[in-house]
């Protein structure tokens, strides 16, 4: 049985609200401080999680184009937030990794979100939490799914039956 278009008007909305929530928190303690953009940091946060690799690896990763990864790298490499080398496979492409001082900028923006959270969400309990984050990784796995999905038709060549 599909849900009502009601329904998923409100997800969108909610996942919306949301993502425009963390996003104002995380502006406001940029603004306070001094670094690299937010949008840097979460790069630098997803070069962490998947190790050393190539700025086209990243950009496929975050779905965006190469120049705009290109200029976050630069951005982290003028804090030494990241090292860059070229590869021995092929010298002529750059591959990236959280240096030091990136994996303790890393930890100070873990230590904020999670404080963050956790004050802002004091009343629910553990399993509330995890059945939440659970159900949302389900939710974004199956857009990401989406998303792909759809990108992979635009690049397909039209067949002759499709163009008449």
């Amino acid at each position: 049985m599909n849900p009502s278009d009601e329904v998923c008007v409100d997800l969108m909305r909610q996942i919306r609200t949301s993502s425009q929530l963390h996003q104002a928190w995380v502006m406001q303690l940029w603004q306070t401080g001094d670094g690299p953009h937010p949008a840097a940091v979460m790069l630098l946060s997803e070069i962490d999680r998947q190790g050393e690799l190539r700025l086209s690896e990243l950009a496929k990763l975050r779905m965006v184009d190469i120049s705009v990864v290109s200029r976050q790298i630069g951005q982290l490499a003028s804090f030494d937030l990241v090292e860059r080398r070229p590869s021995p496979e092929d010298g002529r492409v750059t591959l990236v990794k959280v240096s030091e001082k990136g994996q303790r900028h890393l930890e100070r923006w873990r230590r904020l979100h999670v404080d963050f959270v956790r004050n802002a969400l004091a009343g629910w309990d553990e399993s509330e939490l995890e059945d939440l984050a659970h159900r949302l990784r389900a939710v974004n796995d199956d857009l990401r799914a989406m998303v792909s999905a759809q990108a992979r038709n635009q690049e397909r060549p039209a067949t002759r039956n499709e163009t008449g």
